[in-house]
C-alpha cells in the first residue's frame, strides 16, 4: 500500500509540471487580424480591332480566409496542495497568422501587372500622345525686333558675337584679322571674307589673286548654268561646256606640269572645217588620246575641239564611258566620221588601235598596221585633209615587260600588262612615269584632187594609207633624234 500511495504521489507530481511547462507561452506574439484579399478589376490591353483575342475565363474570387480565434488568456497557476491530485491546466490555442497562399499571389499579380503593347499600339499611343499635347501647346510670344549688328538666338535674346576676322580662326595672320562680321546675315560680307581668304590663300600659294577670282567666277557660272539647263549636247552626246570648265581643267595639270608636252606644227591644223587627225598609239593606257585633244584646244589659235574616234571596249566600261562621250569621242565607225566630217569638225582616228597600246617595249616606236585603211576611205568620201601626227612620250610611261593572257582572257581584256611598277605595286603601279612629251603635227595631205569616186578605188585607199603610216614613222624618228632624253 505504501509503494501505492509513493507510485500516485509521483504521477500527481509529473502532471503539474507537464500542466505548467505547456500553459507558459514560447514566445508572446499579438495576435494578427487577417484582412480578406481584394480581388482587383481584370485590365485588359488595348489591342487593334484585327485580330481579337479569345475573351479570358473569368476566374473564382478568392474566398476570404476565416479570421483567427484570438487565443484564450492563459489560466493562473493552481496552487499545489499537498497531497493532492493534480488537474490539467487548460492548454491555450496557438496564435496562427494568415497570410495568402502562392497561387493567390500569382493570381492577384497577373491582374495588377501593366499590360504590354504592341508596336503598332505604342505608335498609335504615342501618336494620340503627341497630338493631345500639340493641341495643349499655346502660341509663343513675338521676338523683340533684332538690331542688324547683333545676332539673335531663338529665344529671343542676344547671342554671343563673333568677330575676329571669320569666325576668329584667322586672327594674327595679315589681311584677314579685319573681316567684318560673319555673324550677320548679310551676303555681300559673306562674299567679301571668302573673296579676302581666296586671295589670301592664293599668295601663300605663289598664284595671282586675280586667276583664283576668275576660277571661282567661272566655277559659280558653270553651276547657274548647269542649274538653269542652259547647256547644249549634241546628238553624239558631246558637252561642249562640261569639257572646256570641268573636263580639261582636270588634265591641263597632267598636260603641263607632269608630262610637259611641248607642241609642234600646230599651224598645219586648218582654221575651220573638216579634218582627218591620224597617229600613233601607244602607252598602256590609252592617255595620249586626252593630250592631244588638250593640245589642239589649247594650242591652236581657234581652240578648236578634237572630236576622237574610239573602240568600243571604251564606251562598254561604266564610268569611263560616259565620261568620253561626254567629252566630244564616239564610236570609230564610218558613219559617225561621215557625220562628223559633214559638221565640218576635226575627227581624230588612231589605226593601230590596241595593238598599239599594248605592244612590247621592246618595239616602242614602231608603228603596228593601219588596219584595212577605213580611216582614208572616210576622208577621201568628205574631201577632208588627211594630218599626220606623231606622238613621242607616251611608250615610256608604262613599259610594258609582259603580258598576262591567260587574266586578260578570262576577264575579256585585249592584254594585261606586266611593268616594272604593277601589279607590284597595286593600284600605285597605274600611275603613269613622268615622261617628257613631243606632239609634232605633220604637213596635210589633201584628198580633195581624187574625186567623189576615189573611195571606192581600194588600190588607191591602200596607197594613202601606207603613204600616212611612213609619213608618222618618220617623223618619230626624226623627233626621236632631238629628243635629249626620256625625262627632260
Amino acid at each position: 500500500m505504501a509503494r501505492k500511495s509513493a507510485f500516485a504521489a509521483g504521477a500527481a507530481r509529473a502532471t503539474g509540471e507537464r500542466a505548467r511547462r505547456e500553459g507558459t507561452p514560447l514566445i508572446g506574439v499579438e495576435p494578427v487580424e487577417v484582412v480578406p484579399v481584394e480581388v482587383l478589376p481584370e485590365v485588359t490591353s488595348p489591342r487593334t480591332p484585327a485580330t481579337p483575342r479569345k475573351a479570358a475565363t473569368p476566374r473564382k474570387a478568392a474566398t476570404p480566409r476565416k479570421a483567427a480565434t484570438p487565443p484564450k488568456k492563459a489560466a493562473p497557476p493552481i496552487a499545489e496542495t499537498p497531497g493532492a491530485p493534480r488537474t490539467r491546466a487548460h492548454r491555450p490555442t496557438p496564435v496562427v497568422t494568415s497570410a495568402p497562399s502562392a497561387k493567390a499571389e500569382r493570381q492577384t499579380g497577373e491582374r495588377n501587372r501593366v499590360p504590354r503593347l504592341s508596336p503598332k499600339a505604342k505608335r498609335l499611343a504615342d501618336e494620340r500622345a503627341g497630338a493631345r499635347s500639340h493641341l495643349r501647346l499655346t502660341e509663343a510670344p513675338p521676338l523683340p525686333p533684332a538690331d542688324h549688328d547683333s545676332f539673335v538666338t531663338v529665344s529671343g535674346q542676344p547671342g554671343p558675337q563673333i568677330r575676329g576676322g571669320a569666325l576668329g580662326l584667322l586672327d594674327g595672320i595679315p589681311g584677314l584679322s579685319s573681316l567684318p562680321d560673319v555673324a550677320t546675315f548679310d551676303v555681300g560680307q559673306i562674299v567679301e571674307v571668302l573673296t579676302t581668304i581666296l586671295r589670301s590663300a592664293a599668295q601663300i600659294a605663289g598664284i595671282a589673286p586675280e586667276d583664283i577670282e576668275a576660277a571661282v567666277a567661272q566655277t559659280l557660272a558653270y553651276l547657274r548654268r548647269r542649274i538653269d539647263g542652259d547647256f547644249e549636247v549634241d546628238e553624239f552626246g558631246y558637252d561642249a561646256d562640261f569639257t572646256e570648265h570641268i573636263f580639261y581643267p582636270l588634265l591641263r595639270p597632267i598636260y603641263k606640269h607632269w608630262f610637259r608636252v611641248e607642241v609642234r606644227g600646230i599651224e598645219n591644223i586648218p582654221a575651220d572645217g573638216g579634218a582627218l587627225v591620224v597617229a600613233n598609239h601607244s602607252g598602256t593606257v590609252a592617255i595620249d588620246s586626252l593630250m592631244l585633244q588638250l593640245a589642239i584646244h589649247d594650242e591652236h589659235p581657234q581652240k578648236r575641239p578634237m572630236r576622237a574616234l574610239g573602240a568600243d571596249l571604251v564606251f562598254e566600261t561604266p564610268v569611263l564611258g560616259p565620261i568620253v562621250r561626254r567629252s566630244g569621242s564616239t564610236l570609230a565607225t564610218n558613219a559617225d566620221a561621215e557625220r562628223l566630217f559633214a559638221k565640218g569638225e576635226l575627227v581624230a582616228v588612231f589605226p593601230e588601235g590596241f595593238k598599239g597600246v599594248g605592244k612590247p617595249f621592246k618595239d616602242r616606236y614602231k608603228l603596228q598596221r593601219f588596219g584595212r585603211g577605213g580611216f582614208v576611205s572616210a576622208a577621201l568620201k568628205a574631201q577632208v585633209p588627211i594630218i599626220p601626227v606623231a606622238i613621242v612620250g607616251a611608250e615610256e610611261i608604262a613599259p610594258i615587260i609582259g603580258n598576262m593572257t591567260t587574266l586578260a582572257r578570262i576577264f575579256g581584256l585585249p592584254y594585261a600588262p606586266i611593268t616594272p611598277t604593277f601589279p607590284l605595286l597595286g593600284p600605285l603601279g597605274l600611275i603613269p612615269l613622268p615622261s617628257k612629251w613631243i606632239i609634232e603635227f605633220g604637213e596635210p595631205i589633201p584628198t580633195d584632187t581624187y574625186g567623189a569616186d576615189a573611195a571606192e578605188d581600194p588600190m588607191l585607199v591602200f596607197d594613202l594609207t601606207d603613204q600616212v603610216r611612213e609619213t608618222i614613222q618618220q617623223s618619230l624618228h626624226a623627233v626621236l633624234m632631238t629628243r635629249r632624253s626620256v625625262f627632260f
